[in-house]
């Protein structure tokens, strides 16, 4: 698809989203039924990425519907409705996210707080190898996903939203009612935060195969000294048979 396609599908999707949102508004059930199956999949996958629990993220995206159906009126349509609604399940994430963390230590506070803006809402360099190829691949899924549990929340957000979904920074601040310093910033921190434990990773598998190499060098160095060992000790008889 070219990029003047791409823009032309947005702009209509951006469209279609606002026909239904006006009748949803109007009481029709069915044109938000249709909003639901449009963004369900992609919600459930953000909120997984962010609480890393099936159950939690199931809950989490029917509290999103939920509470989008219940305010659309306060929907002015400024930004895109995605937009809205996935600012509304990034805050519902957060949420069961805290709850998590409060049922793993009783009384701990989620802070996100003191950030490079100097102020986050509590709703809220590239660099190779790319993320989502790397959370396909079977082998590092794992890794990864524990790479994203370590990011504070205020950074897995804005990683899951930039690189696992593929928006952009300035889709990313409006979903997350924040400036385009400040996603920059968490992008970025982010990214060497993950490729840092990935660099580890990658370290360790070169080291392991340069040792397995050495080791089969070593072997086959072995080898050979024990032939020439025997052809030395054989070649004095091969010259006196030959004599003979």
């Amino acid at each position: 698809m070219s990029p003047d396609s791409a823009v032309v599908a947005i702009l209509s999707s951006a469209a279609e989203d606002a026909d239904l949102v006006l009748a949803s508004k109007a009481g029709d059930i069915l044109a938000f039924n249709e909003l639901v199956m449009r963004y369900n999949s992609k919600l459930l996958r953000i909120a997984q990425h962010i609480t890393h629990s099936f159950d939690d993220a199931q809950e989490v995206v029917q509290e999103a519907f939920l509470k989008a159906y219940q305010n659309l009126d306060a929907f002015r349509g400024d930004s895109k409705f995605s937009t809205w609604l996935f600012r509304i399940a990034v805050n519902q994430a957060l949420m069961g996210l805290r709850k998590q963390r409060t049922k793993q230590r009783a009384g701990a506070e989620l802070s996100m707080n003191a950030d490079e803006d100097g102020n986050l809402p509590l709703d809220f360099s590239d660099w190779r190898p790319n993320p989502e190829e790397l959370y396909k691949t079977s082998e590092l899924r794992e890794l990864l996903i524990s790479a994203l549990q370590e990011l504070r929340p205020a950074l897995r957000v804005v990683f899951v939203l930039r690189d696992v979904e593929g928006h952009s920074l300035r889709e990313t601040a409006e979903a997350l009612g924040l400036s385009l310093s400040a996603v920059k910033t968490r992008s970025l921190r982010a990214r060497l935060q993950v490729r840092e434990r990935l660099s580890t990773y990658f370290k360790r598998e070169v080291s392991s195969t340069i040792h397995d190499q050495a080791k089969r060098v070593q072997a086959e160095t072995r080898t050979w000294q024990s032939m020439l060992n025997v052809r030395a000790a054989v070649e004095p008889h091969l010259a006196q048979s030959v004599a003979l």
